[in-house]
């Protein structure tokens, strides 16, 4: 699990796919200048080119997280691939479109809409008369009617992760012919075209033992572009290949190959031509950006050796060739291997240059969760604290900005810029202000002063080893990075003469005044009144304060720690420790800066990745963490059990949901409930929009960025890469014909995204 992408199982959560941003259709209608949806802050990159310049057959070797341990995305351990794999071999009868929105899958449905509201909502599909799963049957109502008693929840012989909607479903039946399916609810519910996507055979959904164990390894019966072939668990891959029955445009490729590569060895599988196409982070985006330049303007950028100077070069050379022959000895093995490195780096440089950076933004974002059980956070007024301390804007910037993508803050829980639900409403919490958060930690009795710690030894460093971090010690208050102040302004504390040098004016010996341990003199030493051995101060100055001319205090001169019945304020921010969790360390680092601004100390613990989100997160060990959630196009069904208020069971313990945060009213509640029987899209969307303010006026999770998507794929791969909100469209990927590639081998079209309903 990448913890810098989705935290808990996307499955969770429903709707297509969700933590990989794998989300032709009628055109919706588009937004108007005054809707506060908005549009997408970055459309798809896809390498997207017409179906007539793409070459028949080709194997697409596609590298992901994990081999699925199930093939049935209704089970717990479901996860992206398992989604992925589903996408490709069974019908889906809504496709995300490029805002994130449903769209009806033509190659399923003809038409489906609501015909009857009274007394009871009913839903009319009419199927495509061409739809048939691999064995020759027409899919119809038989499909639907099993699906909807294995996801009911009345039976529990079936070991189903959810059953949301499902469960409202009164009856199924057949419509006038085989090809219609008449769906009938015992209570109204609004996000019905979630239902039936994937849509099983009846033979999976049939009995509980073919749900729970024979889609595990194995869908004999497909309807899609393409079929299971193999899943092979010893080499941890997934063949799928080309559907002889599928109906619809055929598929380009002739096979896809969905291959297991742990994050941090992608550079290597891409270079050795084993893989063709990979999500990526940052640092492989440096490097196959680097590979794109000539080799003498790339080398000296990156790879083994290159901070080393032209005097560390001799250095080595006269030690390689010195008399000390142990050292010459090392020195020259040292070499060798830097050679080794260096050579390998530069063939995989020449391997990385047939490949592109295809980049836009997930369906989902990360946010800071604040664990409102107990503890100081339990109280409204210090997570709202917490809240008004964080500069958003920033923290986005510095995530996004360095990959070139648009660094705007996410304004809503429910739904992200372009998806219809959206709306900002971080007003209902208030813009970043130190002050009023000062303020409010105040009102809540955290006040500066108070026995915090010991005094720590001068020379030692504030900051925690190997991962724990002191919120109170000393950072850079721009990158919350260690080693903060340097010491050039100076509190002479100790001084009881008033600053007086004691040794003839050499003050830095002492630390009384100077430049905190170091030497005296110079601009460090104050000047000197002749004849009286007194310092000489300026109007305005203190006895004992001094800085180089031109020194700006600390920004956290004004931060004290806060404390309250002598108890520092103190909040565990927990962090996984894995490859591919440096954007979270960084994020996590500028956070504990701006928390200190308002006198809260935070103490990092980083811990394995594997125990991050079961022990830690959801078992509530934490104050503070970062993780991601997705963005689906039915918020009113998705997002209400990562919201619900926790509710006490009958043996004491605390019925949390998804809501790991544990914060939740009764309010948001009310108006989850209230949307999901609306069938009014207008009316609907008004309601989420209420429920999303109330969810930021409690502060229990903060909305901080859309999580990039970074996609290495060879150039001349076509319709595939970073889809954004898009679900992918499998029938069209492929290889571009020599006729239609550029010069490099790239596609000779802009790589993006076409608008939405193209």
């Amino acid at each position: 699990m990448s913890h810098d992408g989705i935290g808990p199982r996307a499955v969770m959560r429903s709707a297509a796919f969700l933590t990989a941003g794998v989300l032709a259709v009628p055109a919706l209608a588009g937004c108007g200048s005054d809707d506060p949806a908005g549009k997408p802050l970055a459309t798809g990159d896809i390498g997207r080119a017409d179906r007539a310049r793409v070459a028949d057959g080709g194997t697409l070797r596609w590298a992901v997280d994990t081999a699925p341990a199930t093939l049935n995305t209704f089970q717990s351990d479901a996860d992206a691939t398992t989604t992925r794999i589903a996408q490709a071999v069974l019908p889906s009868l809504y496709r995300m479109d490029s805002r994130g929105r449903p769209v009806r899958n033509p190659d399923y449905l003809e038409s489906a809409e609501v015909v009857e509201t009274e007394p009871k909502q009913v839903v009319l599909y009419k199927l495509n008369q061409q739809a048939v799963w691999s064995d020759g049957r027409e899919i119809g109502a038989a499909d639907f009617a099993a699906q909807w008693r294995a996801l009911s929840g009345k039976d529990t012989a079936y070991w189903t992760a959810r059953n949301a909607g499902y469960d409202r479903i009164e009856k199924i039946e057949r419509g006038k012919g085989n090809l219609e399916v008449k769906v009938t609810f015992s209570r109204p519910y609004a996000d019905w075209r979630s239902l039936f996507t994937p849509l099983y055979p009846k033979d999976v959904m049939g009995t509980p033992d073919s749900f729970n164990d024979g889609a595990r390894k194995k869908l004999k019966v497909t309807a899609g572009p393409f079929t299971v072939k193999k899943v092979d668990g010893k080499e941890d891959e997934v063949t799928l290949t080309r559907s002889v029955r599928w109906w619809g445009d055929p598929a380009k490729l002739s096979t896809i190959v969905l291959r297991a590569v742990p994050r941090d060895k992608r550079i290597s599988a891409l270079a050795a031509g084993t893989v063709d196409l990979a999500e990526i982070d940052p640092s492989a985006v440096r490097r196959i950006t680097a590979a794109a330049l000539e080799q003498s303007a790339s080398s000296p950028l990156m790879g083994p050796g290159a901070k080393r100077s032209a005097a560390d070069d001799l250095r080595s050379w006269a030690i390689a060739n010195g008399s000390d022959e142990e050292a010459a000895d090392e020195e020259i093995s040292a070499r060798e291997k830097l050679r080794g490195k260096t050579a390998k780096y530069a063939r995989q440089q020449k391997a990385l240059g047939g490949f592109e950076v295809r980049k836009s933004l997930e369906p989902a974002y990360t946010q800071l969760a604040l664990n409102g059980a107990d503890g100081p956070l339990a109280d409204e007024r210090v997570r709202r604290a917490v809240a008004r301390a964080l500069d958003r804007k920033a923290i986005a910037e510095a995530v996004l900005e360095p990959l070139g993508l648009p660094a705007q803050p996410v304004g809503s829980h429910l739904a992200l810029s372009g998806q219809a639900a959206y709306a900002d409403n971080s007003g209902a919490l208030g813009r970043q202000d130190t002050k009023e958060a000062r303020a409010l930690l105040a009102d809540a009795g955290w006040v500066p002063g108070g026995r915090v710690e010991e005094k720590k030894e001068e020379g030692e460093k504030a900051a925690g080893s190997q991962g724990e971090k002191d919120g109170g010690s000393e950072e850079d208050s721009e990158t919350g990075s260690e080693g903060g102040d340097d010491g050039t302004y100076i509190v002479g504390e100790d001084n009881e003469e008033g600053g007086d040098d004691k040794e003839g004016g050499d003050s830095g010996e002492n630390g009384d005044s100077g430049a905190d341990g170091g030497e005296g003199g110079g601009d460090n030493k104050a000047p000197q009144d002749s004849g009286t051995g007194t310092q000489h101060l300026e109007q305005g100055s203190a006895p004992g304060a001094y800085a180089p001319r031109g020194t700006a205090a600390p920004a956290r001169a004004e931060a004290a720690p806060v404390a309250k019945d002598g108890k520092a304020l103190t909040l565990r921010f927990v962090l996984p420790s894995g490859p591919g969790s440096d954007t979270l360390r960084t994020v996590a680092d500028r956070i504990s800066t701006m928390l200190e601004r308002i006198g809260i100390r935070t103490k990092i613990s980083k811990v394995d990745d594997e125990s991050y989100f079961k022990d830690h997160i959801a078992s509530g060990e934490y104050d503070l963490a970062l993780y991601s959630w997705p963005a689906t196009a039915f918020p009113a069904t998705d997002a209400r059990p990562v919201y619900a208020k926790p509710v006490p069971g009958a043996d004491g313990s605390l019925n949390v949901e998804q809501n790991y945060t544990r914060v939740g009213t009764d309010q948001v509640d009310q108006l989850f409930d209230q949307a999901i029987t609306t069938l009014d899209d207008s009316e609907r969307r008004s309601l989420l929009r209420k429920a999303d303010s109330r969810i930021w006026a409690a502060a229990g999770s903060i909305p901080l960025f859309q999580r990039p998507q970074l996609t290495a794929a060879r150039k001349n791969l076509a319709n595939v890469g970073a889809f954004g909100f898009r679900t992918p469209v499998y029938e069209d990927m492929g290889f571009l014909k020599k006729s239609a590639q550029g010069p490099t081998g790239a596609p000779g079209a802009k790589s993006a995204e076409p608008p939405a309903g193209d």
